[in-house]
């Protein structure tokens, strides 16, 4: 390994540690910390940091990870379930696989009433913490996406994300493992609890 890979992997592994302890939450800053801790001028993909940093969680957290893993998608298939109508997906960490401790649960749906979903929540007795608009603009794009905050039984943090139906049919590219975001529908994660509940989905 030359001494530029070396340390490459050292600000990986500096950044990883940053982002899992909570000092940093965005992968941007973590990165640029970890450089000026370790004292270099150059920066690691958020791939790399993203695989240190899923080593450090199964370094920390063991076998406890893997069932906690296989809890939270057993749960997010109920929700999935509940929001059948609006095409939903579970996407993030516990579709990767990477969810650790502190983890939540991400679910896309499609449609055109935000307010039918957070009813449907509400109607269902799901804690619901806070809802908002979020808006980004991707190469001169404005894209809009609501979200709400919520809660499930076991306690564990839910963000469900609302976009528009004429986006179901898009594809999404990851910013942290740049590649195209899949995630899973209901019968995928129905059949991937039966036969490999903790496999990972990494590019």
């Amino acid at each position: 390994m030359s001494r530029v890979d070396e340390l490459r992997c050292r600000v990986s592994r500096e950044a990883a540690a940053l982002l899992y302890f909570g000092v940093e939450k965005e992968y941007k800053q973590a990165k640029l910390r970890a450089a000026e801790i370790i004292g270099v001028h150059f920066l690691p993909t958020n791939f790399e940091v993203a695989l240190e940093l899923d080593a450090l969680a199964d370094e920390k957290e063991g076998y406890v990870r893997k069932e906690r893993l296989f809890l939270m998608r057993q749960e997010a298939l109920k929700f999935l379930k509940l929001l059948a109508e609006f095409c939903p997906l579970l996407i993030g960490s516990v579709w990767r696989g990477t969810a650790r401790l502190g983890s939540d649960i991400d679910i896309a749906v499609y449609t055109d009433s935000p307010g039918q979903v957070l009813k449907l929540l509400r109607d269902s007795n799901v804690i619901v913490h806070r809802s908002c608009w979020s808006r980004v603009n991707k190469q001169g794009v404005t894209l809009s996406s609501f979200h709400i905050y919520a809660e499930t039984e076991t306690k564990n943090s839910l963000e469900i994300t609302i976009r528009s139906s004429d986006e179901a049919d898009k594809k999404r590219k990851c910013n942290i493992f740049g590649d195209e975001i899949k995630g899973l529908n209901i019968f995928e994660l129905g059949k991937l609890l039966k036969e490999n509940a903790t496999k990972q989905f990494l590019p």
